[in-house]
């Protein structure tokens, strides 16, 4: 047997990128992208100074996050241990981006599929070495094999003198540095100047910890200084305005079945219109709604139905798939026997239907949470958050309906909003008032504080005055209904960017 890894010999390298260089002509790198670069970082105060160079790249780990999350095993692990994909089975999802703590995979603008270092294997099989390894001039990067005791990796892995980015991710990665500052394998250890790097103009795609998030966590676990990005990648967010919607739309769809649901309990299940036919399709629009959004995010949009036909059931993309797909069947059913005026049997869906809204609602905590590389979306109160803000959404909505149709028991419906409400604002509070990590404290000051507090804000502000309009008719609590829904994809814009703003290389 054989695992692969790399020695990155951070002491002899003298940052010349000819391994990047190598590597864009082996495997046609377009450009803006990278499978491997060299990040220079600047200790010291002059003229006392010290620049150090670390390559980074994929870390083909023996418990890969980007595997798991894959959706359609377009990730894949070859025989020798090296994490590999596939372009024909690569949906575009980008969630292995996400999932992946070093910062290593990126969408190939030419083929728009995931792609990343695949250590040469094509040059591996036929017995060669990879191309940065014959390139570089001072032999800084050396292949080893992990399951030979007696290879440099092995030794350097025993010994404890080989270290390894972000160990605290447990991913059991295979890429060791022997001789390497901390400054440069931790991406909060160091960051850009506002004069910018040596050979570039700054873009916001520069990642790297802001002022605001700097002051809120400590900049080192070390206590040393902060030190001085001059050079590295681009690196953009993967994730944005697409993904926001659709957390809002899938809240929406699964709310207004949690109220439907509250209405046939509380023996209104012969309100045909109100109660059997409306919210269903209303549902069904949002959930449709759902799904154009997630399959218009995808870099390979016509491929989408690969989670169904090449699934890999590890990732919540596919599990998620399959609840949106019960969910769609449950709506089916309601609508049918809301057609039919048979409240009776609208009580016996009532189980599934609560069942499979509150999965629909909350199947992307378990997403995010696979995320490995966004640590404040790995937060335990993701769940009872975006269970709370189903209930926000189902009663905002619902209310809304309310001005086009008598909606029975309105006094429960405003119940269970304000809950949610109550409950969504105090979840968050606590969330943003405990103690994190630096990642997420980072995080959790660029939501709100830096980039993301506008939206926050606006969220903040639209929120909380629906507890006050549904005290009133129709059309105000209708009004703060609104108001509600559009806060709330204001912080799931915020959430979902802030997650993405802490660099990880």
């Amino acid at each position: 047997m054989t695992r692969l890894g790399f020695v990155l010999d951070s002491g002899s390298c003298i940052g010349c990128h000819a391994c990047t260089v190598a590597c864009k002509s082996e495997h046609d790198v377009p450009l803006g992208v990278n499978r491997t670069w060299v990040k220079y970082v600047e200790t010291g105060v002059f003229p006392d100074t010290d620049r150090h160079f670390s390559v980074m790249r994929c870390n083909h780990c023996d418990d890969a996050p980007c595997m798991a999350i894959c959706p359609t095993s377009a990730l894949f692990r070859a025989d020798n241990g090296v994490v590999d994909f596939d372009d024909d089975n690569c949906i575009g999802c980008k969630a292995c981006i996400n999932a992946c703590p070093y910062d290593a995979i990126y969408i190939n603008p030419a083929t728009s599929t995931a792609h990343k270092c695949n250590f040469c294997n094509h040059r591996i099989e036929e017995g060669l070495e990879p191309s940065c390894v014959i390139v570089c001039p001072t032999q800084a990067i050396r292949v080893g094999d992990l399951d030979d005791p007696d290879s440099e990796i092995s030794r350097l892995f025993a010994s404890g003198e080989g270290k390894v980015r972000t160990p605290e991710q447990k991913t059991l990665p295979k890429v060791v540095y022997k001789g390497a500052d901390p400054s440069t394998l931790d991406p909060l250890a160091s960051a850009i100047a506002a004069d910018g790097l040596i050979w570039a103009d700054t873009t916001p795609a520069h990642s790297t910890p802001t002022p605001v998030a700097l002051t809120a966590a400590p900049s080192r676990d070390d206590g040393a200084d902060m030190a001085r990005t001059v050079y590295t990648t681009q690196h953009k967010p993967t994730w944005g305005s697409m993904v926001s919607g659709y957390l809002v739309t899938k809240a929406i769809a699964a709310g207004v079945m949690l109220v439907a649901s509250l209405l046939v309990m509380l023996g209104h299940g012969s309100e045909q219109a109100a109660v059997g036919v409306v919210p269903p399709m209303v549902a069904g629009v949002f959930l449709v709604l759902t799904g154009a959004l997630l399959v218009g995010d995808l870099k390979q949009p016509r491929r989408f139905h690969y989670l169904l036909t090449r699934g890999n059931r590890t990732s919540w993309l596919v599990k998620g798939a399959y609840v949106l797909a019960g969910f769609a069947a449950c709506l089916a059913a309601w609508w049918i026997a809301g057609l039919a005026d048979a409240g009776g049997v609208l009580l016996l869906l009532v189980a599934p239907t609560v069942l499979l809204a509150l999965g629909t609602a909350g199947y992307t905590a378990f997403l995010f949470f696979q995320c490995e590389g966004r640590d404040l979306w790995q937060e335990r109160l993701l769940l009872p958050v975006l269970l709370a803000q189903a209930m926000v959404a189902g009663g905002s909505a619902t209310l809304v309906m309310d001005l086009f149709m008598e909606v029975p028991e309105t006094g429960a419906v405003k119940v269970m909003l304000a809950i949610g409400v109550v409950a969504n604002i105090g979840l968050v509070a606590i969330e943003v008032r405990r103690r994190h990590s630096r990642h997420v404290t980072m995080a959790l000051a660029d939501l709100t504080r830096g980039a993301q507090r506008s939206r926050f804000l606006v969220w903040l502000l639209l929120t909380p005055p629906v507890l006050l309009l549904e005290a009133f008719g129709p059309v105000p609590s209708a009004l703060g209904g609104l108001c509600a829904l559009v806060g709330l994809f204001a912080y799931e814009d915020a959430y979902v960017r802030a997650g993405q703003s802490v660099p990880l290389s």
